[in-house]
């Protein structure tokens, strides 16, 4: 499938959008009464997206979802890079971070596994995510909250501004990119309708037929570690994911806890 990137739209125009909510309320213009409001068109972007995949949000489907036609939706929404923003900000928000001032957990360590549990399970509703690519990503509320807080925790900490911004770009990177991968992952078993375990199993003849233990010796003492029932390599697909990350981040922690 075709990945989507964020940040597409004419700058100054997707901003008005992405913060419309904390400017003034300006005087109506005079004429015709909107017939919809602007979050009704994210909303029902968002929907059609997490029902149907990314590519479902389109301007057409939209605009049809809501009984309008498309000429209609272009004067809430100019485009549909802008229109893409919109969903990502709106949903990233979806996610309970304290802000400042609001009670948080007591441990940092606990403020990040906040950061990490709310980041997965928003990739989990909303799997589109993981074919959209955010290297310029929609600077909306929902971005800013969430840079906000993992900043506060690494400041809680006690890092310097220059390392608690490394550091928090460290976590976001590590975090993020998981969720991703585990949004991809559901995407691709219920496109294909088959887990990656039998996916896996169907290729068992490599090992008969095509390992080497001589060209892959690490791998080969891995398979044999323990009491030789090849049990490292042993657990479900799913299961060894879950290792890894918790692995990775419990180091990466350990690592910026070492630094302060």
């Amino acid at each position: 499938m075709t990945v989507r990137h964020s940040g597409g739209g004419p700058a100054a125009r997707t901003l008005a959008l992405l913060w419309r909510k904390t400017r003034p309320t300006q005087e109506k213009a005079r004429g015709r009464r909107p017939t919809l409001q602007l979050d009704t068109v994210v909303d029902t972007a968002v929907a059609l997206a997490d029902e149907r995949g990314i590519a479902a949000a389109s301007m057409g489907n939209v605009a049809k979802a809501l009984g309008v036609g498309t000429m209609t939706l272009y004067t809430y929404v100019p485009s549909k890079e802008e229109l893409l923003d919109l969903m990502i900000d709106q949903v990233l928000l979806e996610r309970h971070l304290p802000a400042p001032g609001e009670d948080r957990p007591a441990d940092w360590r606990a403020q990040v596994e906040l950061y990490s549990d709310e980041t997965r399970a928003l990739y989990s509703r909303h799997p589109w995510l993981a074919r959209v690519s955010t290297i310029r990503p929609p600077v909306g509320p929902g971005m800013l909250a969430a840079r906000e807080y993992l900043l506060s925790t690494m400041f809680a900490l006690g890092l310097p501004p220059a390392r608690a911004n490394l550091a928090a770009l460290a976590i976001a990177t590590y975090v993020d990119s998981a969720a991703g991968g585990e949004a991809e992952s559901d995407l691709i078993e219920r496109s294909t309708g088959q887990t990656h375990d039998a996916w896996w199993h169907e290729r068992g003849g490599l090992w008969e037929n095509y390992f080497d233990v001589e060209r892959y010796p690490t791998m080969t003492a891995v398979w044999n570690d323990g009491d030789g029932s090849g049990s490292s390599y042993g657990d479900g697909t799913r299961e060894v994911s879950a290792k890894a990350y918790r692995f990775g981040l419990d180091h990466l922690l350990n690592g910026i806890a070492a630094s302060a």
